[in-house]
Formats: C-alpha cells, structure tokens, sequence
C-alpha cells in the first residue's frame, strides 16, 4: 500500500465558484496534514497524474452539461493519450443545479467516466452539490474532503 501524504485539486470552472470550494477543500486537506495544491486545468494534460498522489476533481457544469472550458483540453487529453491510469486515485466534488436534471452535475460524472475508462479508481461517491439546495458549496467542502480522506486513508 502506498501511503499518499500529496493532494491535488484539478479545478474546471465557468464562473470561479469550483476554485470557491477547492480552496475550501484544500484547508480541510491540511488541516489533516497532508498537503494539498490547487491547479486549474488550463493547461493540463494526462501527464499531471502520478501515482504517488491522489486526486480532487472539483468542477462545475455548464451549458446542456458540459465541462467548463477550462478543462476541456484537460478531458481531451486524457481521451486522446489513452494513458493506463491504474493506481491513480481520485475523488469529485461536482457543482451543478438539480433544477437541470437531465445534466445535473453531468461534468463531474463525464471526469470520472474519463478516468475511470482509464484504469483510475474513485474513492467514495461523487459529492453532488445542488445550487438551487439554498447551501453554499463551499460550506459542504470541509466536510465532504474530510470524508474524502478517511475513505483515501482505507484504500
């Protein structure tokens, strides 16, 4: 078992509000004393991903359900390397509104389908933030990363 002191929050968002709560996410992860690093993907690609670090993937959706420009390339990418990802951890937190359900936070499932295809394994459930629940994302962050790692902690 490899023990992972290292997180990264690959961050995609229209508006800001993903890098709201991954910051959010990224003191709830040191406050546990792992260190934790903020990216937004725009110009990453597959190569960012290492096994001896976990993931975040913290995005919003936007349009008919897709994945915010920023990190497009990032999903292409993955797509197009075809890279074997296994050993690759990772978790998601998804923004999106429930008052869209055919797409509700579609962006954040189209990320893990991506990895997943690829060998990555998702620790827990991805974390669906509805807008229209009247709770601010970045006030569930805390909570849910801190989950988050005691899950990553048993894999």
């Amino acid at each position: 078992m490899i023990l992972i002191d290292q997180i990264k929050i690959l961050v995609s968002t229209m508006t800001g509000t993903a890098e709201l709560v991954a910051d959010e996410i990224a003191d709830a992860i040191s406050a546990k004393g792992k260190s934790a690093e903020i990216l937004l993907m725009d110009d990453l690609g597959a190569d960012i991903l290492a096994n001896d670090t976990a993931y975040v993937i913290c995005t919003s959706t936007y349009g008919q359900g897709d994945v915010p420009d920023n990190g497009q390339a990032f999903m292409d990418n993955l797509e197009t390397t075809g890279r074997d990802l296994s050993g690759i951890k990772y978790g998601v937190f998804a923004l999106g509104d429930i008052t869209y359900n055919q797409t509700f936070c579609n962006a954040g499932n189209l990320f893990d389908e991506m990895l997943r295809k690829h060998g990555a394994t998702r620790v827990g459930e991805i974390m669906k933030h509805d807008a229209s629940s009247g709770e601010l994302p970045e006030d569930q962050a805390g909570e849910w990363a801190e989950e988050w790692l005691e899950k990553l902690s048993e894999v």
